[in-house]
């Protein structure tokens, strides 16, 4: 039974998009690249077809996985988030408490994390350790450098 996972609208156009990419693309490379390396004569000792079609079932794995994932896959209405608790989609303003350093997350699916842009997996241990907390309280979270203190300042969605 595979997992569900919630994601934005955003996130899902952009599963869809990579899934369209593989299929329309890259899986007729791959059957073009089986075609040459066939054409090139007997199989039994043609290293090139063996490659094109050792790609060819890494392409489909990756199609299979994605499908699964866009099967499980729920649409999460943003404007219905609970704001008074850190929940995945929050945008979360925290404070380390070591550095004084303000730093702004927002919790996403693990396939749409994306650090630069300050999307951060519910997932990772600094996801798991904001989830459920409230605005003023400090999360102690274990990270491998040891274990950081962040207080959560505001909690929003957007």
């Amino acid at each position: 039974m595979s997992k569900v996972s919630y994601y934005t609208e955003e996130g899902l156009k952009k599963l869809r998009k990579d899934l369209n990419y593989l299929k329309d693309v890259e899986r007729p490379k791959a059957s073009n690249a089986i075609a040459e390396a066939r054409d090139k004569g007997d199989l039994s000792e043609n290293a090139e077809y063996d490659a094109a079609k050792e790609a060819q079932g890494m392409l489909e794995l990756q199609i299979s996985k994605l499908e699964n994932t866009l099967a499980n896959a729920r649409l999460i209405d943003e404007s219905e988030l609970d704001t008074s608790k850190v929940l995945v989609y929050s945008s979360v303003e925290v404070k380390n408490q070591s550095n004084g350093l303000v730093m702004n997350y927002k919790l996403v699916a693990e396939t749409e994390a994306d650090l630069k842009a300050g999307k951060i997996s519910v997932e990772s241990p600094i996801g798991k350790g904001l989830l459920g907390k409230k605005e003023g309280e400090i999360a102690e979270i274990k990270v491998p450098n040891g274990i950081i203190r962040l207080e959560i300042n505001k909690i929003t969605r957007d």
